[in-house]
């Protein structure tokens, strides 16, 4: 297994040279193959699907599981619908960053180049097959895939269709390659794979994660957590800030840009938390507080220190009631995980200290921390949210799947 993961990346490291060097034209053209060959093997793909799902059913997964494992043939043309919107995006690769002459008359050009071969190690989600490959096709990027043993089947069909298109519509050989293994030895290969593969990112659980960063000896792009959280100033609008908070919680409480705590300025907090509270167990929200939001509101769990640092992914809040501003930004320096912090306020002051001092992948000003997503950003999608500082941060779209280099011209300078 060994031999064949390196194999493969092997190809896709040679296909990459070639790719690079592609028209955007030539790429968009791919994108759109793929797509229509997606469409027209709906029917493979689906039987592929109820194997693993079969599969699925038998290790008794649970249900939400098998729902981010289902495929139907609506979740297939979103998946191709995808695809054309990647090639509609405006194209990274060749853009000028920097132009500049320098005294001795060179010419300096910085311009955006791919990467290379991109690694993605994913769990459950077969549509990350597609997703991911038609991402780094755009930006000029070979890309390996690892998916998880539960779609190993709808991964094996996806992967060889929109290959096969890619090829057929005149990208290298290699440009997108899946291991055909559930093997964890095939994994680990592929984290060890260095100079084949240039950049590897993880998508899944932080179990996933950590093991990818404990064992990689190739460049990693990841997100260590989302323990978010939102700081309501005792200046904010009340309807604002229980319409944030709501939001920010129960729309979609599993992703990662969730809030799990919320922070109150001790000023607002009598005016603000019964309604809030109330509003959000209504919606079945657990909510859990320290011993001063359990004054207020008696009927909220009493939260302790592992609360403060836990990603619930889930419908359970901390609240815990602060006295000042500087007191909940040291929360969030302590409890953070660097990914979505947001100040409710309308305090222009306390909104530029909280910017200025949070130290996060992205800070919110009067806004949900639900928004940080590649779509939501107007990036067309992303492979995923990076809470590392080297070398992209926030949403991972197509500008950040590319690097640059630097083009140097003279008419004969030496260096003396």
């Amino acid at each position: 297994m060994d031999e064949e993961v390196l194999e493969l990346a092997g190809r896709a490291k040679a296909a990459s040279r070639i790719l690079g060097a592609t028209s955007e034209s030539m790429r968009n053209n791919a994108l759109l193959s793929m797509a229509e060959a997606l469409i027209g093997a709906t029917t493979s793909v689906m039987e592929a699907n109820s194997i693993d799902l079969a599969a699925a059913r038998s290790a008794a997964l649970s249900a939400s599981l098998l729902d981010r494992l289902t495929l139907t043939p609506a979740r297939v043309l979103t998946m191709a619908e995808g695809l054309k919107q990647i090639a509609r995006l405006p194209d990274p690769v060749g853009e000028i960053l920097e132009e500049k002459i320098l005294s001795n008359g060179l010419q300096l050009l910085k311009m955006r180049v791919p990467i290379g071969v991109i690694g993605i190690i994913y769990e459950s989600r077969p549509n990350v097959t597609v997703d991911s490959a038609g991402l780094c096709l755009k930006s000029g990027n070979a890309v390996v895939l690892r998916g998880g043993s539960e779609s190993i089947n709808t991964n094996i069909e996806l992967a060889r269709t929109i290959s096969s298109a890619a090829t057929l519509a005149g990208l290298p050989a290699g440009t997108i390659q899946l291991i055909p293994s559930t093997d964890r030895g095939a994994a680990l290969t592929l984290m060890q794979a260095e100079g084949l593969v240039d950049l590897l990112i993880p998508r899944g659980g932080e179990g996933l994660k950590k093991t990818v960063i404990q064992n990689a000896r190739v460049p990693v792009l990841t997100s260590l957590g989302g323990n978010c959280h939102t700081f309501v100033d005792d200046s904010a609008d009340l309807q604002m800030a229980s319409d944030i908070a709501f939001n920010a919680k129960v729309s979609r409480p599993s992703v990662c840009n969730a809030m799990e705590t919320l922070l109150v300025h001790r000023g607002i907090a009598m005016a603000l938390l019964p309604s809030l509270v109330t509003r959000l167990q209504d919606a079945g929200v657990e909510v859990r507080g320290c011993e001063r939001t359990r004054t207020i509101c008696p009927l909220v769990k009493a939260a302790d220190e592992t609360d403060w640092a836990t990603e619930y992914a889930d419908l359970i809040l901390a609240i815990r009631i602060v006295d000042t501003l500087e007191e909940a930004m040291e929360h969030i320096d302590r409890y953070g995980t660097g990914h979505s912090e947001a100040i409710i306020t309308r305090d222009t002051c306390n909104a530029n200290d909280f910017t200025s001092h949070i130290d996060a992948a992205c800070v919110y000003i009067n806004a949900s921390t639900r928004f940080t997503d590649g779509f939501e950003f107007g990036m067309g999608a992303e492979v995923g949210i990076s809470t590392q500082k080297l070398h992209a941060r926030g949403p991972v779209g197509l500008r950040e799947l590319t690097t640059y280099k630097t083009i140097v011209t003279g008419n004969g300078q030496i260096r003396v």
